[in-house]
């Protein structure tokens, strides 16, 4: 696919990850709907994708709400006219042990809570997107299409975060399921799993914390955002790249 012109939604596009492919989209000529919670936030990616060239509108959603997604992907067709791309990037963290004990007593449990809040942004939340995008490509009359869910080495099992690794490798699955199911309608699925990313985060944590996990990378620095959305972009450009995750991690897996 062309980027020229495309239109993709960008979920969590507010920060972080999101920004920087909105950003990266928009400085390849794509018309991008950037999607967040935070008016502010969005205002200020809608901003940075102008300056790096290309048309972008944002719009305030819930993806864990299904009436929310429903009408953003409505606004977003009334809006630009078509749809041909979506980067399922929104998500969520609340970490946790399994159980925590001492001395055969248990201390704490991850709460239903801390599993559902993230189960239903990062998994949910990525299968009304999707859903909702595939039926606006076939609908709109979309030459083609591509949706990408944004994973995380996570998927593998990450310590403290049941919640999280389920989500992320649900989402890498889904990006297999869809990819089979879609191919009939020329809609391609795709998955990127991002490694230790240098975004707020990561800015925010001790030196020493810090300086941990860039040692545990094999090339000895943090990934950048920018290494995510041109992986992203590269699924979105090579027309035989369908149903397989990118791990983006510096070789740290």
């Amino acid at each position: 696919m062309e980027l020229n012109q495309k239109v993709i939604v960008v979920t969590g596009a507010g920060r972080g990850l999101g920004r920087g492919i909105a950003t990266f989209f928009a400085g390849k000529g794509a018309r991008v709907a950037c999607v967040d919670l935070s008016q502010e936030n969005l205002d200020a990616t809608v901003t940075a994708c102008e300056a790096a060239g290309g048309e972008a509108r944002a719009y305030l959603a819930n993806v864990a709400k299904e009436e929310e997604v429903e009408a953003l992907f409505n606004n977003v067709v009334a809006d630009f006219g078509a749809l041909h791309g979506l980067v399922n990037n929104a998500g969520i963290t609340r970490d946790g042990l399994l159980i925590k004990a001492k001395d055969g007593e248990l201390i704490s449990k991850m709460s239903l809570q801390q599993w559902q809040a993230v189960i239903d942004v990062n998994l949910t939340g990525v299968f009304l997107c999707g859903r909702e995008a595939a039926a606006k490509m076939v609908e709109t009359g979309a030459e083609e299409g591509v949706i990408v869910n944004i994973s995380s080495l996570a998927r593998q099992g990450s310590f403290g975060q049941s919640n999280y690794s389920a989500a992320k490798s649900g989402v890498a699955a889904m990006a297999e399921v869809w990819a089979k199911e879609l191919a009939r309608y020329n809609i391609r699925t795709g998955a990127v799993a991002p490694g230790t990313i240098n975004t707020d985060m990561l800015a925010a944590m001790k030196p020493e914390a810090r300086e941990r996990l860039v040692q545990a990378v094999p090339l000895k620095r943090l990934g950048e955002a920018e290494h995510i959305a041109r992986s992203v972009a590269f699924i979105f450009e090579t027309d035989y790249f369908t149903g397989r995750c990118i791990d983006m991690d510096g070789g740290l897996r």
